[in-house]
């Protein structure tokens, strides 16, 4: 009987591990640079609590526009801003009903070296720097937040010889962490985790010195049948989520 009952066991669970696996679908996933981390660990809960997988492509909101305008294979968007992903909305690219904000960003001078950059970002006004890295501000919120930053403390005419554009955030945050520049913008979601800076020096600059990084999700028309982009977009809502999103350094 135990023999029996052992194998009627294993036949159950192999039925249900089937079950489970034709249950699971993949969704692919346009994420904007500066969530690369949240997300990546976002994605292992989301994958052992329902099954499905996230397959992930980082890069700047303004060049998945036009990937998504082209063709592109993406079926959920998760943007570095809402203008984005309001215009897909109002160009009907978007399943009606599905865009919300799922964070708001903070911007962060940084760099890489302990002590450079003071608390009050006083940095750039002594401007004794060679090279200050942003994210290019017609692709990447994040970049046009620090032009506005500049514009905001008068500093534009002064820097404008010393910057250097990183194609999205990605390319910002690794211009100052090789140390081809002393200091650059960046996502805070970068160099902070858990309540901290986890390496290097910054200053959170404050909410006020630029317009707010809201950052919209959508589900694309590729994903409208998908159950897992929907699962995706759920799950991002939910308590699980939002305590990774925060820990990065974000608002919810």
């Amino acid at each position: 009987m135990r023999i029996r009952l052992s194998h009627l066991a294993v036949s159950t669970l192999a039925s249900l591990v089937c079950l489970n696996s034709a249950w699971a679908d993949e969704v692919q996933v346009a994420v904007a640079a500066n969530f690369t981390a949240p997300i990546q660990a976002i994605a292992k809960d989301f994958e052992k609590d329902t099954g499905h997988k996230l397959v992930a492509a980082y890069g700047a909101t303004g060049q998945f526009y036009a990937q998504i305008k082209n063709g592109a294979p993406f079926e959920v968007f998760l943007a570095a801003d809402d203008s984005t992903p309001a215009k897909l909305e109002q160009e009907k690219e978007i399943v009606a009903g599905s865009r919300f904000t799922y964070a708001i960003g903070t911007l962060a001078l940084w760099s890489a070296k302990p002590g450079y950059v003071d608390a009050k970002g006083e940095v750039l006004k002594k401007n004794d720097f060679k090279h200050l890295s942003i994210a290019n501000p017609k692709a990447a919120p994040y970049g046009l937040a620090a032009t506005q930053v500049l514009d905001k403390l008068k500093l534009t005419e002064a820097t404008k010889a010393k910057i250097v554009e990183g194609q999205n955030i990605t390319q910002a945050f690794q211009f100052v962490s090789t140390g081809n520049a002393e200091l650059g913008f960046v996502a805070l979601s970068q160099v902070y985790k858990d309540g901290k800076i986890s390496e290097g020096s910054a200053w959170i600059v404050p909410a006020e010195l630029h317009d707010p990084i809201r950052q919209d999700a959508v589900i694309l028309n590729k994903g409208k049948d998908n159950p897992a982009a929907k699962a995706l977009v759920d799950y991002l809502k939910g308590p699980k989520a939002a305590a990774v999103i925060k820990s990065y350094g974000y608002e919810i």
